[in-house]
């Protein structure tokens, strides 16, 4: 059996449920049986994978995670793919990081067949295992490397950010303190499981505490809203967009209707949002309908979790709070490493938690680092002892004249006008300023305005501001997988209809 502490909890928790569906639960025990056979379908005559690289596309749930577990098992590193990846995507993954298998279910099995063929690797199905008599399976130490999740490659191609079990621990390890996770929890899983927000901070986090998944195939509203009212969680944990569409559903439904729901929102122990910034105007709603003050962190595929706010304490609108437990972290400005007050500049990260290298980039993982410190590029400031991004230092800063203007901060404010439903922010060369600041908005139908009315909000809100020169409706621009209007989307809207 291998030696990884995720195994050994794993079996203490034995005959507790570990994942449960409308139709069905799954015992820990169960979960590290279906693991081991997993492993010895991988490993077949070898003894150890001895970390060669493994594929998985498969749902979330029970056989997603016994199939990350039986990669481990059986010595091998772990390459989750994308349930909504072009076959473009998927290729680059699967070439860039040498896979040799890939492991899947029968119904995503032909979607995969031909370019399996195409790159000569072999093909698992799940379905059709069947497990090896006597295959014994390898001791796995903490240092090996375990998992490559390849970032989202807005800039240039996804990178292969490589981790170890030990990195993966400590991950895990930083949040069950931080917001003392608790066996009797019990999370559903909804959000994509090739990102560390699904994979770390719920589903292994869960498993890590003897906790219940609940897995979803995506963000269903009415099933979501339903589980609710009948208490099923007592951790959820989403995205702002997903709060977003949460509070428009409840301001759209009659008082008796609400209730429950929102009766089994205030009932949950804990509610993070995460993954982009959660303006403060949401923030504030949701304590209104629902009492629950949401739990803001920061992290990123690198680093896992960095900053959060407390569990108990304040939890501050706008901010990503503190370090976790385990995590050194700086500003760059400050050569003594110590963050200064009101000084924004570069997040840097050193610790545990910190991944190994960029797979296959000996350079970019060198120029990723600073002294043994992983540089974020991600822009904050340290304000009353609560940290507050300010965003990429790439495409969120705009530089304008002389001054470091945050475009989440412009978006934010903007957010908080009633007659704007969405926007983006973006930095336009200017040869005065350098920069100036380009809004593009949706606006709210049922609310009417004049331009003229707009422009004076914002010079009174947003005085620091040089005021946004174009506005554009970009209700039609392509969004993300998460419904969002993206940046590159909106910058190249500008650059053309400038």
């Amino acid at each position: 059996m291998s030696q990884l502490p995720l195994f050994a909890r794993a079996l203490s928790h034995a005959t507790r449920v570990a994942f449960r569906t409308m139709s069905d639960q799954y015992s820990y025990d169960g979960l590290v049986k279906r693991s081991q056979s997993i492993a010895r379908g991988l490993l077949t005559s070898s003894q150890d994978l001895e970390e060669s690289r493994v594929a998985y596309l498969v749902p979330p749930g029970f056989e997603y995670a016994t199939t990350q577990w039986g990669i481990w098992l059986a010595g091998g590193i772990a390459v989750p793919l994308s349930l909504s990846a072009t076959e473009k995507e998927l290729e680059h993954t699967l070439v860039d990081s040498a896979a040799s298998v890939l492991v899947t279910t029968r119904d995503f099995a032909s979607r995969v067949d031909a370019l399996c063929q195409r790159l000569h690797l072999r093909l698992m199905t799940l379905d059709d295992l069947h497990e090896p008599i006597a295959v014994t399976l390898p001791k796995v130490d903490l240092d090996r490397r375990a998992m490559i999740l390849y970032t989202s490659g807005t800039t240039n191609k996804p990178k292969g950010v490589v981790t170890t079990h030990r990195c993966i621990q400590a991950q895990i390890e930083s949040l069950v303190e931080a917001w003392q996770w608790q066996t009797d929890d019990c999370i559903p899983l909804f959000l994509p499981l090739h990102h560390i927000h699904g994979i770390i901070n719920i589903m292994s986090c869960a498993l890590w505490s003897g906790a219940i998944v609940e897995p979803h195939p995506r963000f269903d509203l009415e099933t979501v809203l339903r589980r609710v009212t009948e208490n099923a969680y007592s951790v959820f944990m989403a995205v702002p967009t997903i709060y977003v569409k949460l509070i428009a559903a409840l301001e759209s439904m009659p008082v008796e209707k609400r209730t429950p729901i929102v009766e089994g929102f205030a009932g949950m122990r804990l509610m993070v949002s995460g993954s982009a910034a959660l303006p403060a105007s949401v923030h504030s709603k949701w304590t209104e309908l629902t009492g629950q003050k949401l739990l803001e962190r920061y992290g990123m595929t690198e680093i896992g979790m960095a900053l959060s706010n407390p569990y108990h304490g304040e939890r501050r609108p706008g901010t990503v709070g503190q370090p976790l437990p385990g995590v050194e972290l700086r500003l760059r400005a400050d050569q003594n490493g110590v963050p200064g007050e009101d000084q924004a500049d570069e997040i840097q990260v050193r610790g545990p938690s910190v991944f190994k290298e960029y797979w296959g980039k000996p350079a970019v993982t060198r120029e990723a680092f600073d002294e043994g410190w992983f540089r974020t590029g991600d822009i904050a400031v340290l304000e009353d002892g609560y940290y507050r991004i300010l965003g990429r230092s790439s495409v969120d800063i705009i530089k304008s004249g002389g001054y470091k203007l945050s475009a989440l901060e412009i978006e934010a404010t903007l957010l908080d006008h009633p007659a704007i439903r969405e926007c983006a922010v973006v930095g336009l060369g200017d040869d005065t300023w350098g920069e100036t600041v380009a809004a593009a908005l949706v606006w709210d139908t049922s609310v009417s305005f004049e331009l003229s009315t707009l422009k004076a909000w914002c010079q009174q809100n947003i005085s620091s501001y040089k005021i946004p020169r174009h506005w554009l409706n970009v209700a039609s621009l392509p969004r993300n997988s998460m419904g969002k209007v993206t940046k590159p989307a909106v910058k190249a809207l500008f650059t053309r209809d400038s």
